[in-house]
């Protein structure tokens, strides 16, 4: 393990000191590039997302078939999105600020069959695999009609083979859930911080849960080595893989449909502002790249974390990536927000989207709460913490008065805007559990 010089780092990067002091800390990141350059980073293209698309509007047929809340949206998973005027006002007594704009809620957090961002890469890749075995044995062929995955004999085939993934709790929901009406036998290694109900959740599908009293990084680690000792279990390597990525990243193309169907316009003059919970960078990274890839510099993404767990606040900040962790700098990675507590970010994610992300921001536990509360007394919507962390965006961006120069912005640009906070999860936390939740943000 690589051993840091904390006053050394802090010397070089002072923004370190409010991380290590769990202070409320945003950076702007000043290696911001053009998305026709910066893309290339990436190592996917719009092709790649177009792939993704096709693939997911091919098992359509197949999941309103076989999950209850699928059919309502005929097999297409995706959210919908709300202006929150009433969550704007009140954001605005509580922080003393003017949200110049328009702000709005991306519902990610009740997409169908399970009921979080995760839905969108987990299920995706998961899909992915077994249209990669079925094809593979020859059993259909992509013009087929895909609800013949539904049927007992291609779920005697899938339950041939095992599937493996690392996680804090929803992604785990998202790949054992689907993995396990497919038929394949699916374990999720479990952290520390994941939710007793989403364990459970699990378990009710027959999902094999392995429980861990370690952090997400042991949790993903343990998946990987069960994986390599099997060649019939397939990884979901949520640190690395690009199938994942590109899962979130049709998101793009969705949003751009939404908001054309809403008369809403992004250009120059009418900036989309997009405030993204991060954890280890999977799902936001995708779905930003999806969203600059249909908006191009005229959209302007955020990644939010806990002040426990800035993983990809501090990766990129300092350039080391995946090479730091929190807990080098003695930071505990301790946070209610499950899906966020993360200690060391994605490589990949991180250099692909090192010149895509235009900042980084940090909130404590108690504000997520607080805000959680908040959304639910203002706007009769209910989410889990780490859904929370995103709302605190606006209130950043808006006092940011050199970046917002740096972008070329005024009071007229910013009052044409569209502010996005991105739901990750919540529509499925059961009542007793949510019940806990809003106490606890009603005293705060």
């Amino acid at each position: 393990m690589t051993t840091f010089n904390v006053n050394e780092l802090v010397e070089k990067y002072p923004l370190i000191a409010d991380l290590l002091a769990l202070k409320d800390s945003a950076w702007f990141n000043p290696a911001i590039a053009p998305f026709e350059e910066a893309k290339n980073d990436v190592g996917l293209t719009e092709v790649d997302i177009k792939d993704a698309a096709d693939r997911l509007k091919r098992f359509a047929p197949y999941l309103a078939t076989v999950f209850e809340d699928a059919a309502k949206s005929k097999g297409i998973i995706e959210s919908e999105i709300v202006d929150i005027n009433n969550m704007k006002k009140a954001l605005e007594d509580l922080y003393g600020i003017n949200i110049k704009g328009r702000l709005m809620l991306k519902k990610d957090s009740h997409l169908p069959i399970s009921g979080s961002i995760k839905a969108r890469g987990g299920i995706y890749e998961v899909l992915h695999h077994a249209e990669d075995l079925a094809l593979e044995a020859g059993l259909f062929k992509k013009d087929d009609d895909y609800s013949k995955l539904a049927s007992p004999e291609f779920k005697e085939f899938f339950s041939r083979y095992k599937i493996a993934v690392g996680s804090t709790g929803n992604l785990g929901l998202s790949i054992g859930i689907m993995s396990a009406k497919l038929g394949f036998n699916v374990s999720v290694h479990m952290s520390a911080d994941a939710r007793e109900w989403k364990k459970q959740k699990l378990r009710a599908h027959g999902v094999n849960v392995v429980e861990y009293q370690n952090d997400y990084s042991v949790a993903v680690a343990q998946g990987r080595e069960e994986a390599k000792k099997d060649p019939t279990c397939f990884f979901i390597d949520d640190e690395n893989s690009k199938t994942l990525f590109l899962g979130y990243s049709v998101a793009g193309q969705r949003l751009k449909a939404q908001l054309d169907n809403m008369g809403i316009v992004v250009d120059k003059e009418h900036p989309l502002f997009v405030y993204l919970p991060c954890g280890v960078g999977g799902g936001p990274g995708g779905v930003a790249f999806g969203v600059k890839n249909e908006f191009k510099d005229n959209a302007h993404c955020f990644f939010a974390e806990p002040t426990h767990s800035p993983c990809m606040y501090l990766g990129v900040y300092t350039g080391l990536h995946e090479k730091i962790s929190v807990q080098d700098l003695g930071i505990d990675n301790i946070t209610a927000a499950d899906g966020l507590a993360v200690g060391r970010a994605s490589g990949f994610v991180g250099h692909a989207m090192a010149r895509l992300v235009d900042g980084y921001y940090t909130l404590s536990d108690d504000e997520m709460y607080k805000l959680l509360y908040m959304l639910s007394e203002e706007e009769g919507v209910k989410l889990e913490p780490s859904a929370l962390a995103g709302m605190k965006g606006p209130m950043y961006i808006l006092k940011a008065e050199e970046y917002l120069k740096r972008m070329g912005m005024d009071d007229t640009t910013l009052a044409n805007a569209t502010h996005i906070v991105w739901a990750t999860g919540g529509g499925m936390v059961p009542e007793a559990e949510m019940l806990k939740y809003l106490d606890k943000g009603s005293k705060l």
